[in-house]
């Protein structure tokens, strides 16, 4: 905080916009008794106000070449503004102030006060600090949708890996929706006990089942579906973390694959109506053991209803594939918060990596609407906008606490981790998929396989990894999905051995 501030007990803030709601927003804080924030000016977005005032607030025009020198000049803390200006923020308007290690402050609840009843309420309160999320969150997440209301509402759901970041947004949103019971499957007894205060809390009338169990163990699995008989099951339960599953690549596959086989193969026993599984991006072209386990899950599940379809059964089998989540448990975004918090350095693998975000609210309300509206066999993929590079995004995140990147905190390139690609991929290209009527949701056009040989490949697959032959396991992997082609990996020596070996059998 600079000293003026300091000694007047008020970061000094910039009020986007001229319009009522800003100006009366400036005037209420110039106001309030006890506020955090000073109000010194308005800035204009329009032409020709330069030099003019509104209620007493100078107000400044906007130009980008010259945001800095102003800021300094007028000893200027932030730029604030109010719930009207979000699209602009999204729009890429935030990254003139980044650049230049401006903080953004938001006003998200201007709604929430009229001149009536301003003197009822600190509107201080209503203001916080702008996170990277809030500026790579898309449109507004609508959890009325009356396509997963018909569905879901008065139904019993079954959640496996419910206490991990996507499985509990699941929980809360199916509350939402009014299901008659809702199942938390986990392994995790302290998130577990955790999220059940939470639903205790905030979803009072819930119906919430805590089921302790791990998606491994069949004969538990079973426990859960013969007790409480589903109608619908999401399947998040999964180990996700490239590195650490590269150096664990047995726990992948038996966490993975054998874990998805038990609770599909059971889903499809106890006659649930939809099982919708989340898997990832990674899952294309794996190059990485954990994408490819999620690859034979999926496969897995979709041969398995083309195959049950036949003998005339009825359950549902839905894949939904998407990227990263804003915020997600030992992801990018609370990593480097952490890393900034404590003073640098933030490290960043590669300068040239992007990857797509997508806010946990709006996959989870996507992964309910594709799971009611497939019919079974699909996989669906999301739009997920355009990629990010992280290197931008460390940056941005130093920049909206007020420092300096590379001057107050540096950032390392450390290097790619095992697994690890630049890029990303969704097939998300017209090419490749088929639109529904959500234009965020889409459909692969993806390879099928028969269920008898996918059986005898995995049944293989999965004993090679209990034997803990990795070896055995990562080529028979790699022969059965031969677009996994590990980068930066110790299993690239497998890929050169499977090579030679072909070229040897075709001489």
């Amino acid at each position: 905080m600079r000293m003026n501030s300091a000694i007047e007990g008020r970061k000094r803030v910039l009020v986007l916009g001229t319009s009522f709601a800003s100006v009366f927003l400036a005037n209420a804080l110039k106001g309030e008794i006890g506020g955090k924030y000073l109000p010194v000016g308005l800035l204009s977005i329009k032409a020709g106000q330069e030099s003019s005032e509104i209620n007493g607030f100078k107000v400044y025009r906007f130009d980008p070449t010259a945001l800095g020198e102003l800021f300094a000049k007028k000893n200027i803390d932030a730029l604030l503004f109010d719930s009207k200006s979000n699209n602009l923020m999204h729009s890429g308007f935030a990254d003139y102030f980044i650049k230049n290690d401006i903080p953004l402050l938001a006003m998200n609840k201007v709604a929430e006060f009229d001149q009536d009843d301003k003197q009822d309420k600190n509107i201080s309160t209503f203001i916080k600090e702008v996170q990277i999320e809030d500026l790579l969150g898309r449109d507004p997440i609508v959890l009325n949708n009356p396509l997963v209301s018909q569905h879901i509402k008065d139904s019993c759901v079954l959640i496996t890996g419910a206490c991990g970041s996507i499985g509990s947004e699941i929980v809360r949103q199916v509350a939402n929706y009014g299901a008659a019971r809702i199942v938390l499957f986990d392994q995790a007894e302290t998130p577990m006990h955790d999220i059940s205060l939470e639903m205790r809390k905030n979803y009072p009338d819930a119906h919430i089942e805590l089921f302790m169990g791990d998606v491994r163990n069949r004969d538990r699995v079973e426990e859960a579906f013969d007790k409480f008989r589903p109608r619908y099951v999401f399947h998040a339960a999964a180990y996700k973390h490239v590195p650490m599953m590269e150096i664990n690549p047995t726990e992948a596959i038996l966490a993975n694959v054998r874990g998805t086989r038990n609770v599909a193969d059971l889903a499809l026993k106890y006659d649930v109506y939809k099982f919708v599984m989340i898997s990832t991006d990674k899952a294309v072209n794996p190059t990485n053991v954990m994408g490819c386990t999620k690859r034979l899950a999926e496969i897995y599940c979709q041969s398995l209803f083309f195959d049950a379809q036949k003998r005339g059964k009825k359950t549902q089998f839905i894949t939904t594939r998407f990227g990263n989540v804003l915020g997600s448990n030992g992801s990018v975004i609370p990593l480097f918060r952490k890393q900034i918090a404590a003073g640098g350095p933030v490290t960043v693998t590669h300068k040239e990596i992007i990857r797509y975000f997508m806010t946990i609210p709006e996959a989870c309300s996507l992964v309910l609407e594709a799971g009611c509206m497939g019919s079974g066999g699909e996989i669906y993929i999301f739009d997920m906008g355009e990629p990010v590079k992280i290197y931008d995004l460390a940056r941005r995140m130093i920049s909206l606490a007020g420092l300096k990147p590379d001057v107050d905190i540096k950032i390392e390139e450390i290097g790619l981790r095992p697994g690890e690609k630049l890029y990303e991929e969704l097939l998300n290209d017209k090419e490749k998929t088929t639109a529904t009527v959500n234009r965020k949701i889409m459909i692969a056009k993806v390879k099928t396989y028969d269920y008898q040989d996918v059986c005898a490949k995995i049944e293989h697959i999965i004993n090679l990894a209990a034997q803990g032959n990795v070896h055995g396991m990562i080529y028979a992997m790699k022969v059965f999905v031969p677009e996994y082609k590990s980068q930066q990996s110790q299993f690239e020596s497998i890929d050169k051995e499977i090579e030679a070996n072909n070229a040897a059998a075709n001489r």
